[in-house]
This record gives structure tokens, C-alpha cells and sequence, in this order.
């Protein structure tokens, strides 16, 4: 059984979509879900579909062993950060190499970087009169949004569209591929 470990920020739906899909998959399970915001949606998400959650503090990630120790016992054969806003450790990047991953929205190398996430990267698209976009899955590294990328896939942006409009496109792309995308890397 290859075992999968999310950290999430936020609501979650990245999250609860790669529970459903590898729910009934005999060989893929989400073991856990991580978050370092301890308010987030994602951990009453995981609790609803039966999946183990916590939350962690900045501490426990980065000067401490708190969360490689979790991340060692649950030896994970992947981990996805999907919509985790925190610079991910680079001990613990050493300890899983080309197994942590993440979803960016927007595609790499273009918004990319400290502070471009969620409507910050919907906001640039627009404001710099984008005529595409789309996400991008690329492995992370000891840099903001520039390791080796896995995937993307485009969608189209209207003159008319807002940030908003923007941020519906690019969950489609991610409801659509992520999972998809995930189980292919966990197959190979």
C-alpha cells in the first residue's frame, strides 16, 4: 500500500478531493493530513472522512524534530503540499528526496515565489493582462516554487475576468489533474 501525507493551510478541497479519489484505490491511501494552522477547514474535512489530522506549529516544522518524527513513522511513500503556505524545511526535504511535491497555481516559473499564492497569483494573472494560465506540480526544493516541474496544464483568461474568476479555472485544473498526476508518480 503506498501511503500518502498531505499539509494543508486552508479549506482543503485539494485535500479532500485526494482522500475521495484514492478512497477505494487497494493500493494508494492518504494516511494523514497536516496543517499548520490549527482554525483550518482541511482538519474538520479529515476528521469527516476518516483520515488522521493535526496541527503543528512553526517550532515543531522548522526548529525542531516534532513533524520529520511524525513524518518518519508514517513513512510515507509521498507527501503533497496542497495549498501549504509555509517554506517547507530543507532537513526534511533531505530525508525524502523526490518525495515531496506541491500545486502551484499559476504556470511556473511565471508567479512563482515567496508570497505568491492563492488570490495573490489570481490578482498578478489579471493585473498583468494574462491571456492563459494554469497550475503547475512540480517537486519542491529548498526554493519557493522551483524544483523540477511534473505537470501543468493551461486554461484560458478572458480580458473580462476577474482574480476570482481566475481562482475557478485554476481549482477546475487541480480537481481535474492532481489526483490523476499523483497516482501516475506513485505508479512509476
Amino acid at each position: 500500500m503506498k501511503r500518502i501525507v498531505i499539509f494543508a493551510s486552508g479549506s482543503g478541497t485539494n485535500a479532500e478531493n485526494l482522500i475521495k479519489f484514492f478512497h477505494n484505490s487497494g493500493n494508494v491511501s492518504v494516511i494523514q493530513v497536516l496543517t499548520n494552522n490549527p482554525h483550518a477547514k482541511v482538519l474538520e474535512r479529515a476528521k469527516r472522512l476518516n483520515v488522521s489530522a493535526l496541527s503543528f506549529n512553526r517550532i515543531a516544522l522548522s526548529k525542531t524534530n516534532d513533524v520529520l518524527n511524525i513524518l518518519k513513522a508514517s513513512e510515507p511513500d509521498l507527501i503533497i503540499l496542497a495549498g501549504f503556505l509555509w517554506k517547507f524545511p530543507e532537513f526534511i526535504l533531505n530525508e525524502f528526496p523526490n518525495k515531496v511535491i506541491n500545486v502551484h497555481p499559476a504556470i511556473l516559473p511565471k508567479f512563482g515565489g515567496k508570497g505568491m499564492y492563492g488570490m495573490n497569483v489570481h490578482q498578478a494573472v489579471v493585473e498583468n493582462k494574462e491571456t492563459e494560465t494554469g497550475i503547475t506540480i512540480h517537486y519542491v526544493n529548498e526554493h519557493y516554487d522551483e524544483g523540477a516541474i511534473i505537470f501543468q496544464a493551461k486554461c484560458e483568461v478572458l480580458p473580462t475576468d476577474s482574480a476570482e474568476d481566475v481562482a475557478a479555472k485554476i481549482h477546475k485544473l487541480e480537481m481535474e489533474h492532481f489526483p490523476k498526476v499523483v497516482e501516475k508518480l506513485l505508479n512509476e
